[in-house]
């Protein structure tokens, strides 16, 4: 048998990207990673890194200057970034799924305009719909853009949980335009805003009030956003109509979710990878505790966990670069990857035993990392509904 999380079918690009990456892991992540953790620090000299390697353009087709990589080659390169620190993952995540709305959705103008300085990590991307209120109905959002006299929009409100809200450059952000549809989700509407980075107010009418402290995934700015008055023009919607955010959107979470996924296989396998090895290396009753059976199975549950997880991330990251529908797979994924890799970590830090309670060792990182995992990109409970319903729609009895 191989070491876990192994890819079949890969091409040599495929192969060789992925690679290059987990060697940048290894010299420039892990060494670094607890200082600018606990120190909540922005990682420059890491985010230079991966532009230097090309990252920023992974998924941005070669015609606008990037690589033009499947969204599986980015999968696999989060969940080794992740592997190294899961708030590096973060910084690439937000930009990833603009860059896919835009490639997808985006008129033939802002393509031209904005992916060419989004492959080389120029322009940053972060996405917007939650709001302080707003929990997982995002039909119910009342950030509003109003239709001017002169056809451009106004728009009020305040969003919430922005990855990379100072850091970034283009905000992709759900907004109200009321369009007159009965169903409310017809009536949002995505507005690309190209701002500068910082915070307070970065232009008339949009603020980025403050950094938010959490409990984990440090180093990686998540901000509010504010917006009062801030004037938008038509040319700035996604796509150039407006009503179209929600499916937009939707079709971003979806990489989204695969990459939530993604993340917490690179947590997981962390996780294990520091436990099998403190196993080895501690010792009680003359012996290694990894040769203690409540241990060894421990250790066995762990890494038939880590496979499995990423077998399903796997399959997700293809089933959507093959053009078919991948909302329960991504569920599925997102749902098992996020669950396993807390039952993982836990795992881990159990083994540890009173050093995984200690700052020094890495496992306490990942024991505040890893519960951000069961929330981003939608809860367990709201990928059983969107399971649940895809199962409903194609095992429906007449």
């Amino acid at each position: 048998m191989t070491r876990l999380a192994q890819t079949l079918g890969l091409t040599d690009i495929q192969s060789e990207i992925v690679a290059n990456v987990r060697r940048f892991v290894d010299k420039q992540i892990i060494p670094n990673a607890q200082e600018l953790e606990h120190a909540d620090a922005y990682p420059q000299e890491i985010v230079d890194g991966m532009r230097e390697m090309g990252l920023f353009g992974l998924m941005i087709p070669e015609e606008y200057g990037g690589l033009g990589e499947s969204l599986l080659t980015y999968a696999l390169c989060v969940e080794e970034l992740a592997r190294g620190w899961m708030s590096v993952s973060g910084v690439i995540n937000t930009h990833f799924i603009v860059a896919y709305m835009l490639r997808q959705h985006g008129t033939d103008e802002q393509k031209r305009r904005l992916l060419p300085r989004m492959a080389t990590g120029e322009v940053r991307g972060a996405f917007s719909m939650s709001e302080p209120e707003l929990g997982s109905d995002v039909a119910a959002i009342k950030t509003t853009a109003k239709r001017t006299g002169d056809g451009d929009y106004s728009i009020s409100g305040q969003k919430m949980w922005l990855t990379n809200g100072a850091s970034s450059t283009l905000v992709a952000a759900l907004v109200r335009t009321e369009e007159g549809h009965e169903k409310p989700h017809k009536n949002l509407t995505t507005f690309l805003v190209e701002k500068p980075a910082g915070f307070g107010e970065v232009l008339p009418g949009l603020t980025i009030p403050r950094k938010l402290d959490k409990m984990g995934y440090k180093g990686i700015d998540t901000t509010e956003l504010v917006f009062d008055g801030y004037r938008a023009s038509a040319d700035d919607i996604l796509g150039g109509e407006p009503g179209k955010g929600f499916a937009h959107m939707m079709d971003g979470v979806e990489v989204g979710r695969v990459n939530v996924s993604a993340r917490a296989c690179g947590v997981a396998q962390r996780a294990f990878e520091l436990a099998v090895r403190y196993a080895q290396q501690r010792s009680t009753f003359g012996k290694p505790i990894a040769e203690h059976q409540a241990i060894a199975f421990s250790l066995a549950e762990m890494a038939t966990k880590v496979e499995a997880a990423h077998l399903m991330m796997v399959n997700a990251a293809r089933l959507k670069d093959s053009g078919e529908r991948n909302d329960v797979a991504a569920g599925m994924a997102k749902y098992l990857c996020s669950e396993y890799c807390a039952e993982v970590t836990q795992a881990g830090f159990r083994i540890h035993g009173g050093y995984g309670y200690s700052k020094e060792f890495e496992i306490e990182r990942l024991m505040r990392e890893a519960p951000f995992l069961l929330i981003g990109e939608g809860t367990s409970e709201i990928q059983k509904q969107i399971i649940s319903k895809g199962l409903l729609r194609e095992y429906r009895e007449n």
